[in-house]
């Protein structure tokens, strides 16, 4: 008798069937993985960085956006959305991992474990939201020659903004990398979607003086709600569009949309092993 319940339970308690282990064990393999090549790292930080300068300093005091702080200088008002743009690329090419792991058989070793696919989401997705964050919250040492000079209650906040549109886009790049067996393909996505998306965030200009028909694309984007939050948090006298509030309840959405995304991807597509 002992041994048919035994023989019965077993089916119901399998050895590996929890989430929050292989989640943890993917996550930290993300972690080791990316600062085991310090030129992404490099390159993460460095390229932003340069484009806020250069670009920063080529506008100068030519550009005005309001009479409030941080919009006297471009550096200042560039400042949020060269901040996004680490989040972004760190975390979309974090998931570049995601094809590698296909290409090099790892993935689909994965897959064949007794590991629930939402536990392969999750640490792919926690892991590069880890990487993107940190990058981004890295960033803001720079904050004071952008003439912000944060308190406590400013930087938990904005490391709460920072984690939304690290985990969304993260999510994002994990659904877009899973069907692919080519990373130019990859590539190829990010140039045509993701970089208007960041262009189209109010980084580079402000809502209130595009186009009627560009306008319409910004309020739906949600990277806006992401940049409009940081710049009222670094800059609190600033001119928003969008309170606060309602900016992180719509990355909320945003990031809880893209991870049932990645979580639809990975449960509708089996993964081939590599020609």
């Amino acid at each position: 008798m002992a041994t048919q319940a035994t023989t019965l339970a077993r089916p119901m308690t399998p050895a590996s069937a929890g989430v929050m282990l292989p989640a943890f064990t993917l996550w930290w393999r993300e972690i080791v993985r990316f600062y085991r090549q310090p030129t992404r790292v490099v390159g993460v930080l460095a390229s932003p960085l340069v484009f806020w300068l250069v670009i920063g300093s080529g506008f100068g005091t030519s550009f005005r956006s309001g009479g409030g702080p941080g919009q006297q200088h471009y550096l200042d008002y560039f400042y949020p959305g060269a901040l996004i743009m680490i989040v972004l690329f760190t975390s979309i090419f974090t998931m570049m991992s995601v094809i590698e792991d296909r290409k090099e058989g790892f993935l689909l070793s994965v897959l064949v474990a007794p590991v629930p696919r939402t536990a392969i989401v999750l640490g792919k997705v926690l892991g590069g939201t880890t990487l993107s964050a940190i990058q981004g919250m890295i960033f803001l040492i720079f904050a004071p020659f952008a003439g912000v000079h944060l308190a406590l209650v400013q930087v938990l906040l904005a490391a709460v903004v920072v984690f939304l549109v690290s985990f969304a886009l993260t999510a994002l790049g994990f659904a877009i990398a899973w069907p692919m067996d080519s990373s130019q393909a990859f590539h190829g996505i990010v140039n045509l979607f993701l970089i208007p998306l960041w262009l189209l965030s109010g980084s580079l200009f402000p809502l209130e003086g595009a186009s009627g028909w560009i306008r319409v694309i910004m309020r739906l984007n949600p990277l806006t709600y992401g940049v409009e939050a940081l710049r009222g948090l670094l800059y609190p006298g600033a001119e928003t569009t969008f309170p606060l509030p309602s900016a992180m309840a719509t990355l909320l959405l945003f990031s809880l949309v893209m991870f049932g995304l990645a979580l639809l991807m990975a449960n509708r597509r089996t993964t081939k092993p590599a020609a």
